[in-house]
């Protein structure tokens, strides 16, 4: 009886994991703007307590959700990008990033125009991912009916389009293929009432996600006030304050007029760098902007700028605008009138631009990487730095017998704004690499590169190293010796990040622990057991905690065999939020750690690994049907087939020969649940 009751309770819990779970339910419709203009639509709706990600969910954490149109070439014209509704922007601690997710529902439009009148439908093939305590990684294909498509000659199409805009754009009830889109049909009463909360949910939602913008705004606007003050006290605009101060002070005719023609100079100053800031917004667009950071080519090409930037500031070269533009504003400058004040303030910021065009530049890169009207923000903050003292001193003009005589001091401070640059630049270049997965800059590296950058301007400062553009140095000042020792001390708490300090004080710029060489650090050691140089397995990687792991799993079953252990088969994620939770805080107990290096050999299969098959080794799936291309396809595959379950994490325990030996786990942050249920499956091999 005791052995029935126990199969019973077993079946259960094996029946309780081997589901699918499809938390995203999908409607579709079609809305006609014109004859051969349509509006696709899709409405999400998402279990309580799962987050689907945006399509501009920045790189380094939860994958984002991404649209394919099929067959658009000689059929249809894609017109402009997939809109989606409001996201919820969160910090994740541990990618170490900002999320944007949609929770409860989410709406993504597309504008397509039809070019081929025989067309019948249309396909859309959505990828996206979706967490609560674990992650699935989901696809749908959507097909859209098109109603008939008259020919139109061109006559007819001029009225058309002479109409459109004042025809109200009327929805088409649509037949949808229900296998390939899944519907929600409740009673009215219930989805009431659930609309209710999840409005309320909602408003509350996007009152904090409003709160957070603003803060975000905020602290994009200080950084940049500090960086136009930067930009004030270098050799190209700081001479310039007492000149053109004088100059409205004493041309002017009376004080009054100084004041007043030196205030608009300085609002002047403001609009110039706001309006190339709404430039850059009015280009490329608000909502592109942060699509546009998340690129690998356009992190790419800000590493690069950024380099670019760092190496003028170092004195490599100068950074000048035409001559011929200076020469043309001069001219307008030299009449009077608030015009002429107006390009005398243009002709600052060009004749500046060697020493404020690598700051702003700089400035434009991060702030597009928020997108909205950061870049607006931006400007505002910079140009504010600039136009300030320029206000102050024309009211205060005594004021001007305080400033600090130009020197050296100012070339100090544009070559300490290089070091800044090209340690920024790294950031760019990190993202980049965390996108592709290319490992060629993790945790370790980039670390010891800003190691060794502010390293290096600490021994400038304190006068070890000269520059091109530097004057020979007898002493240092008091400021400079402080500003070294600063600098110093920020390198020296570097150095323990090599080691697995977390260095809290820069996190958000290097990679996530995650992403190293070894979690632990370099040269770590773990409860007294120092790492080793032994020598990895044939097809082995170090996974978390320099645990030896497999990527393919009938290398590692081939391991398991040689070796005489069982195998703990591991489905995870590069973006699993979970996954690494599990890793970081349950692997990690040194209760744990030990019976996975040494007691199994870990299989660890990333369902999301975006690198193609071969084209021999690509399939259609029997089970479900869909076109495995990828090699994170294949184990999606292989999970979904073998346990009819598609969530990570997901963890089996199994024979050397790869059969199942206990009853599948999925995130279990309690670590003592987690080891009696791995000592249970290694007592059932030792056993067999």
């Amino acid at each position: 009886m005791k052995k029935n009751l126990f199969f019973i309770l077993l079946l259960i819990s094996w029946i309780s994991q081997a589901q699918l779970l499809d938390p995203v339910k999908w409607k579709t419709s079609l809305t006609k703007i014109s004859n051969n203009e349509f509006e696709l639509v899709m409405n999400a709706t998402i279990e309580p307590e799962w987050h689907m990600y945006s399509q501009y969910t920045p790189d380094g954490g939860a994958l984002p959700t991404v649209f394919e149109y099929k067959e658009v070439k000689g059929n249809y014209t894609v017109v402009g990008k997939t809109s989606e509704s409001k996201y919820i922007k969160e910090y994740n601690d541990i990618f170490e990033v900002d999320e944007y997710f949609f929770s409860n529902t989410a709406q993504f439009k597309q504008k397509i125009k039809v070019t081929n009148t025989q067309l019948k439908e249309i396909k859309v093939y959505v990828e996206y991912q979706v967490c609560k305590e674990q992650c699935i990684q989901q696809d749908k294909t959507f097909t859209f009916k098109l109603p008939e498509i008259k020919e139109e000659k061109p006559a007819v199409v001029e009225e058309v389009k002479t109409i459109a805009p004042e025809t109200e754009a009327k929805p088409l009830e649509l037949e949808i293929d229900t296998t390939e889109v899944a519907v929600i049909e409740e009673p009215v009463g219930k989805e009431e009432a659930k609309t209710a909360v999840a409005t309320e949910e909602h408003k509350d939602l996007v009152k904090a996600e409003k709160r957070e913008e603003k803060r975000s705004l905020w602290t994009i606007f200080i950084f940049a006030f500090l960086g136009g003050f930067a930009a004030l006290l270098t050799p190209c605009v700081f001479p310039m304050i007492p000149l053109t101060v004088s100059f409205f002070t004493k041309q002017s005719g009376s004080r009054e007029k100084g004041i007043m023609n030196a205030v608009f100079y300085g609002l002047s100053i403001i609009v110039i760098y706001v309006a190339l800031g709404s430039l850059i917004v009015g280009i490329f667009g608000a909502d592109s902007l942060n699509a546009l950071s998340t690129s690998v080519i356009f992190n790419i090409i800000f590493f690069i700028i950024l380099v670019f930037f760092a190496a003028s500031f170092l004195g490599a070269f100068e950074i000048v605008l035409p001559q011929s533009w200076a020469n043309k504003v001069d001219m307008q400058a030299g009449k009077s009138g608030i015009l002429a004040i107006f390009f005398m303030a243009l002709a600052l910021a060009i004749v500046s631009f060697s020493c404020t065009g690598p700051i702003v530049g700089t400035l434009l890169v991060e702030a597009s990487s928020k997108g909205g009207i950061a870049p607006i923000v931006g400007m505002l903050g910079f140009s504010s730095a600039i136009a300030l003292p320029f206000m102050l001193f024309a009211l205060f003009p005594g004021w001007l017998n305080s400033l600090p005589k130009s020197g050296g001091w100012m070339n100090t401070v544009k070559a300490s704004l290089g070091f800044l640059e090209l340690a920024m630049a790294f950031k760019f270049l990190s993202n980049a690499d965390l996108v592709l997965q290319l490992h060629w800059l993790e945790r370790e590296i980039f670390i010891a590169i800003w190691i060794a950058i502010f390293a290096t301007w600490a021994f400038y400062l304190f006068g070890k190293i000269t520059l091109p553009h530097d004057s020979p140095l007898s002493h240092i000042s008091v400021g400079r010796l402080f500003m070294a020792l600063i600098i110093s001390i920020f390198t020296i708490y570097l150095i323990p990040g090599l080691w697995g300090a977390p260095l809290k004080v820069i996190s958000g710029f290097p990679p996530p622990m995650t992403y190293s060489e070894s979690p632990y650090g370099v040269g770590y050691t773990n409860g007294g057991e120092t790492t080793t140089t032994e020598v990895l397995p044939e097809h082995a990687h170090y996974g978390p905690h320099k645990i030896i792991a497999f990527h393919d799993y009938d290398k590692g079953v081939a391991y398991a065999k040689q070796a005489g252990k069982p195998i703990l088969l591991d489905f995870t994620g590069h973006a699993c939020v979970n996954c690494r939770k599990m890793e970081e805080h349950v692997w990690s107990k040194p209760e744990i750690l030990p019976l996975l290096k040494n007691d199994v050999v870990l299989i660890s299969l990333y369902v999301d690994d975006k690198r193609e098959l071969e084209e021999k080794d690509k399939y259609t799936s029997p089970e479900t049907g869909k076109e495995i291309k990828t090699i994170g396809n294949k184990w999606s595959d292989f999970q979904i087939t073998r346990y009819q379950n598609n969530a990570q994490p997901f963890y089996v325990i199994l024979d050397a020969e790869g059969k199942d030996i206990n009853t599948p786990v999925g995130y279990t942050p309690d670590a003592d649940e987690y080891k009696t249920w791995l000592e249970g499956g290694i007592k059932t091999f030792k056993e067999k």
